[in-house]
């Protein structure tokens, strides 16, 4: 008897946590304080009413030094429709690497530095890089991709949500 009301609360439990990843549609992106390369800060809330692209990374992963050229071009093309991209790296990787990396390419986004690993954890326990979010104009993750997104599907999820009000 015991064994089954354990196992009903156990699958109670993971139904419910399933539910709740997939409906990231409705998941409101959490308060964080980013820490950018020039000691500024910026809150979640500082990005209200723009789209948001949150996008976690580390000098040291092939994947995002890959697909950083792509997120560039998508920065560029929606910027001046309410678009705004943050790329966080990761606790692990060496502030003096990040801002070689963002000062050489010439990154035309915010580059935050989560040195105290609070940001990673704030937004879903973000251990893989890259992980990216999409965040909509009221502040709700629509999207999570883990590894390089479709950057075609990408556009046209931006696309979609900066023509919602």
């Amino acid at each position: 008897m015991k064994r089954s009301l354990y196992l009903a609360v156990a699958v109670t439990v993971l139904a419910i946590s399933l539910g709740v990843y997939l409906n990231s549609g409705v998941s409101t992106a959490p308060q964080s304080t980013f820490v950018m390369l020039d000691g500024s800060q910026k809150n979640t809330s500082d990005f209200k009413g723009k789209v948001m692209l949150v996008n976690f990374w580390a000098t040291s992963c092939t994947t995002c030094v890959a697909e950083m050229p792509n997120i560039v071009k998508t920065h560029e093309k929606f910027k001046s429709r309410g678009f705004d991209t943050i790329a966080v790296a990761m606790r692990y990787d060496p502030p003096s690497y990040v801002v070689n990396f963002a000062q050489t390419r010439k990154l035309p986004f915010q580059v935050a530095i989560d040195n105290t690993g609070n940001v990673a954890k704030a937004w879903g326990e973000v251990q893989l890089t890259p992980t990216t979010y999409l965040v909509n104009k009221q502040g709700n993750i629509v999207k999570r991709y883990v590894g390089e997104p479709n950057f075609v599907e990408l556009h046209a999820l931006i696309e979609k949500l900066l023509t919602e009000v």
